[in-house]
């Protein structure tokens, strides 16, 4: 649908989409930020010793900024079998276990948000050194939308996980995407820090 039309849907009482959907949105925004700026520095004399790695970046940015687009749909498909589980009858006995397999499900897109995210850190960080200077704000809101996005993915997951009965699958989901979180929440505040760093310099 239309962005217009997303973000009213977004805010209204439809199931979908959710906060899942909303931190791949931000997670692209962040991604695409990074291309802006990479596509602004391609062809600069000032930055020609790092005209291959921007070349690269473009190619890169472009890639996880399209992966977390469709990220946006797959979160709200993926949700729809919880939301019809949810309405089964407490009392029938296939309730359980098809609501455990549509948390598994709902799961999905979450993680996966969180996984692609994980290669936007790096892409930032070059860009943060090679990219123009005149764009240096833009790599510091990439930074700052990825981190939120990271968070948001994260408890878009945890809201899923707690409610599963294999708990050691959970568990293992769970320590993973902490740790993504975390880890590259850390590195991309790093980058906004640098950047505003220089900015008030």
């Amino acid at each position: 649908m239309e962005m217009r039309e997303w973000i009213q849907t977004l805010e209204s009482s439809a199931p979908t989409p959710g906060g899942g959907g909303a931190s791949a949105l931000v997670g692209a925004v962040a991604a695409a930020l990074g291309g802006m700026v990479a596509n602004l520095t391609t062809g600069k004399k000032k930055y020609a010793a790092y005209q291959a790695d921007i070349e690269r970046l473009i190619g890169e940015t472009e890639t996880l900024t399209r992966e977390l687009y469709d990220l946006m749909q797959a979160d709200a498909e993926a949700f729809a079998p919880l939301a019809a589980a949810y309405g089964i009858p407490k009392e029938d006995p296939s309730r359980g276990e098809t609501l455990e397999k549509a948390l598994h499900l709902a799961a999905e897109p979450p993680m996966a948000i969180l996984r692609a995210l994980s290669r936007l850190p790096s892409m930032l960080e070059e860009l943060c050194k090679k990219g123009s200077r005149l764009a240096v704000s833009d790599v510091g809101c990439a930074a700052a939308f990825g981190a939120s996005a990271l968070s948001g993915a994260l408890l878009n997951l945890l809201v899923n996980t707690r409610l599963m009965q294999d708990r050691a699958y959970a568990s293992a989901l769970e320590q993973e995407a902490m740790h993504l979180e975390q880890e590259n929440k850390a590195r991309l505040n790093t980058v906004y820090a640098t950047v505003l760093k220089e900015l008030q310099a």
